[in-house]
């Protein structure tokens, strides 16, 4: 019962032996013993839950009744279903025993029927498969039939072939024989032969298969046929064409009225009669094929070019001396004179052969040229992959393409009025032939890269160089009439001639996205870092003018020594004192000036106009300038009239720059003096040296070092800074140094007498004096000029050492009841202005001793 009971019946279906399955279940469930631990178990907890207490003990004999009685009922059943068990095991064993016999009968009939099978199968088999026996006449018949059906379809193919190949050679025999004149008749066999390959391309499309591609190839061969049919009808007339050319001198220049009658005729008619074939072909040919023809060129001309493309293999793509990658500029120069030297005759002959023809409207010289373009093109593209590890020959080559562009356009050239107009919107610009390798992104950014590491190198041999920091005088080589007027460094006139450099080298690039890709990748990263330099040269000066404990590297002409024990030794003392310290800040500001004037004069530039206008316009290139700090924002501009430059924000940073340098030198100069005239402060004022009250007055010995180191920085000053960065410069020097000076000496001091008022004039006159020899001239003005800054500690040095009915007018006058306008006029009229307010001049007068007020 167990194996009847576990499903191994494959006669039955899957829901017989799923029953079977259970129904041997739950027998073996019925007649598995009772649990005698678990009766116990619950006979326990029903006692245990319905007797609690001794109360409840006197229901135990009404329970012990009803459990026999419930005993009973279940042995009662018992007995029932152990019955109706015996019956169906019984039943079932039956059943199982008929099953089984019906098995073994189907299976006796199974291996019957296989065997049967095997017999039939092995009828079936080929005896030429076992590579022993023959073929039987059924296989023969069948290899026969198939052999003949493929025959006759390679008979079908080869008699189409056959006669296209006849038609073909009709055609070219035809134009052969008709070479006198050219018409329709002439090309009867050709529209037979296209009508033919029309037909059978008609009837081949129908054959296809489920994704709708051709099965066959037999219609793109004949399509080749008919196409070099007609290649071979134009070759035949050019070939006549090519003979009488050469009978008038081509391709050498061709001195048309000196050849014969005869051969000009000869040269007139094969001419006329390409020009026939190309308009009938243009007829009798499809719009797509006519269409391709015709872009192609002229078919005269296209003759014409031939030799000369011979030639130009010969001589730059073969293995002579003249094929050099580092001479592309000679392959250029030949295509250039060739296209110069033949535009006589093409003007003067080929154009009137143009104008009798369907023709006129082309420019003969210019599709003459356009033909020779593909020359340049050809050889580009064959020799530009072996100079990308060379990116100086690359930059050379792309520079001779884009000369040889400008040249050509130069000359007149221009897609207009070519075969090639057709193909293009109206008004379009030829791209040149530079656009075979811009046009590239690989080798453009292989030349940009390039271009960037050259510049890069020749920024940082500038820097490093000896004299990079030395200031040099202007030599009138600068174009730009702002930078000129400036004395700069060395390095600051490189860079700049770098940056110019530059310029030059991608402005004749033809596209704005490419000559942006210049600006944004060379050029402004240049002055970038020439900012960054100048910049970090004046953190490393201040570094050092603060702490004198260490030397920044990127400094500012820093020098070194060699102490006693062969180390390097530096003295920031000597680097940031005296006309030392000065002269560093001036290089700085003289670099940054020079290159700040420079960058205005590049932004009023018409190229620079251009770019910065369609940078403005175009989205992409908007987009570009944006996400680049180094840029202004366009949006500014967008839509109006330009306001800014493109270099306006480097502008910016080089203007903070030059007012920082300028700070710094403010500072060291003023500093110092204020630093050495500390001791001239305290010192006592000389005794007088005339008793009897005469004028002549001592200069104190403190003052003459602070004197001193005024003119010596004043004259460097004077010798270095041009004129008009001198002019602000000292006058701020100046106006702070005679404030502290007038604070310090006269309104912030002790009273004095006069006697020592008379010696503070006499030391603000020799404070003039001195700036006025130092600057030698300098200043437009005169002495008014240098004197101006200092006129307010000249009117309290006078009012100081005023004496006698001057003293007692200003007096009066200053601390009476006059208006201030009366006042002022009386004080101009006493001390010569009146630059001091009236406190201030009371606060004078009263630090004499003999003020009473």
């Amino acid at each position: 019962m167990g194996h009847v009971g576990s499903g191994h019946l494959p006669w039955l279906s899957a829901s017989q032996q799923c029953s079977l399955t259970m129904t041997s279940q739950q027998i073996q469930t019925l007649r598995a013993p009772s649990s005698v631990k678990d009766a116990n178990q619950k006979a326990v907890l029903l006692v245990n839950s319905r007797f609690q207490t001794l109360d409840d003990l006197d229901e135990l004999e009404f329970l012990v009744l009803e459990a026999q009685e419930r005993n009973n009922e279940l042995q009662s059943k018992l007995s029932l279903s152990k019955s109706k068990i015996d019956a169906l095991l019984a039943d079932i064993r039956s059943t199982a025993e008929e099953h089984l016999h019906s098995a073994q009968e189907l299976s006796l009939i199974r291996h019957s029927l296989i065997d049967e099978l095997t017999e039939l199968s092995q009828e079936l088999i080929s005896t030429m498969s076992d590579g022993e026996g023959k073929s039987t006449l059924l296989e023969d018949i069948e290899a026969l039939h198939r052999n003949l059906k493929e025959l006759q379809s390679v008979k079908g193919y080869v008699e189409i072939i056959e006669h296209a190949l006849r038609l073909s050679e009709g055609s070219t025999k035809q134009i052969h024989d008709s070479r006198v004149s050219i018409s329709a008749s002439s090309l009867s066999e050709y529209q037979a032969l296209q009508l033919f390959v029309a037909k059978v391309s008609e009837a081949c499309s129908k054959v296809e298969d489920g994704s709708g591609q051709q099965t066959l190839h037999l219609v793109q061969f004949l399509e080749r046929i008919r196409d070099k049919t007609w290649g071979q009808i134009q070759g035949t007339l050019s070939s006549s064409l090519q003979a009488a050319a050469e009978k008038i001198g081509w391709p050498m220049p061709v001195d048309y009225p000196a050849a014969s009658a005869k051969d000009r005729s000869s040269f007139e008619h094969a001419f006329r009669n390409l020009l026939k074939l190309q308009k009938w072909g243009e007829k009798i040919r499809s719009p797509s094929l006519s269409t391709g023809s015709n872009s192609d060129g002229l078919y005269p001309l296209i003759a014409l070019v031939h030799p000369i493309s011979l030639r130009f293999k010969y001589h730059f793509e073969g293995n002579r001396q003249t094929n050099r990658l580092d001479k592309p500029e000679w392959y250029f120069t030949h295509v250039l004179n060739v296209a110069h030297e033949h535009r006589t005759f093409m003007e003067s002959v080929v154009q009137r052969l143009l104008a009798g023809s369907e023709y006129k409207h082309i420019d003969s010289w210019r599709e003459f040229t356009l033909l020779l373009i593909p020359l340049l093109s050809r050889k580009l593209k064959h020799t530009i992959p072996s100079l990308l590890p060379h990116p100086s020959l690359l930059a050379h080559t792309i520079y001779q393409a884009l000369t040889f562009d400008a040249a050509l356009a130069e000359e007149g050239f221009m897609i207009q009025e070519t075969s090639a107009a057709k193909q293009r919107p109206e008004g379009a610009k030829w791209e040149g032939v530079s656009e075979v390798i811009l046009g590239n992104t690989e080798w453009f950014e292989a030349w940009l890269l390039g271009e960037q590491k050259f510049a890069e190198n020749q920024y940082h041999a500038i820097i490093s160089a000896a004299d990079a920091w030395i200031i040099a005088s202007d030599d009138g080589s600068d174009q730009d009439s702002q930078a000129r007027d400036l004395i700069s460094t060395n390095s600051a006139r490189k860079i700049c001639a770098l940056i110019e450099q530059v310029t030059d080298r991608y402005a004749p690039l033809p596209q704005f996205s490419q000559r942006t890709r210049f600006l944004v990748s060379v050029q402004l990263p240049l002055l970038d870092y020439y900012h960054g330099r100048i910049v970090s040269s004046l953190d490393a000066f201040e570094t050092l003018s603060s702490a004198f404990v260490r030397a920044v590297p990127g400094a500012l002409g820093v020098t070194l020594g060699a102490n006693q024990e062969g180390g390097i030794h530096v003295d920031p003392r000597g680097l940031t004192s005296g006309v030392e310290g000065v002269q560093r800040l001036c290089k700085a500001l003289l670099s940054a000036k020079y290159v700040e004037a420079s960058m205005r004069g590049w932004g009023d530039e018409l190229f620079f106009v251009e770019l910065w206008t369609e940078i403005i316009q175009n989205p992409t290139l908007r987009g570009q300038a944006v996400n680049n700090p180094l840029l202004p924002d366009p949006k500014a501009d967008e839509g109006q009239v330009l306001t800014n430059t493109l270099f306006e924000e480097l502008i910016s940073r080089y203007e903070h720059l030059v007012d920082r340098a300028e700070a710094m030198v403010l500072q060291q100069v003023c500093g110092e003096i204020e630093s050495v005239l500390k001791p001239h402060f305290t010192a006592a004022t000389p005794p007088n040296p005339n008793a009897e009250g005469t004028d002549s007055i001592a200069i104190s010995q403190t003052l003459l070092a602070p004197i001193a180191l005024l003119s010596s920085h004043l004259t460097f000053l004077r010798a270095t800074l041009p004129r008009t960065t001198l002019t602000a410069l000292y006058r701020r020097i100046a106006s702070r140094l005679a404030e502290h000076i007038l604070q310090r000496q006269i309104l912030y001091r002790g009273h004095f007498d006069l006697h020592e008022g008379r010696s503070i004039r006499a030391e603000s006159e020799l404070w003039v004096e001195t700036c006025h020899t130092a600057l030698g001239g300098s200043l437009s003005g005169g002495r008014a000029r240098v004197e101006a800054p200092w006129i307010k500690l000249m009117q309290a040095s006078r009012l100081a050492s005023a004496d006698g009915e001057t003293w007692t007018t200003l007096v009066d006058v200053t601390f009476g009841t006059h208006a201030d306008e009366e006042w002022e006029t009386s004080i101009v009229d006493l001390v010569g202005s009146a630059e001091l307010s009236r406190e201030e001049v009371m606060r004078t007068l009263r630090r004499r001793e003999d003020c009473s007020h």
